[in-house]
């Protein structure tokens, strides 16, 4: 059986953890910032977990994560 490829937009986006969870960065994000309010922003910062009817397709793109 031929090795299988990671899907390369996957592996950008997510990260999996040692514990097999899978994080993801949050959205909205990256531009129009100046009409979002200080505490949005504040809490659109850091990682969070992909929801779990996500996982079996990330996980089909990341073979060997």
């Amino acid at each position: 059986m031929p090795k299988l490829k990671t899907k390369r937009a996957a592996a950008k986006r997510f990260t999996v953890r040692s514990s097999g969870s899978i994080k993801r960065a949050q959205a909205f994000k990256r531009h129009l910032l100046t009409k979002k309010k200080t505490k949005n922003k504040r809490h659109l910062r850091g990682l969070v977990e992909i929801h779990p009817s996500d996982t079996a397709s990330v996980r089909r793109m990341l073979p060997y994560a």
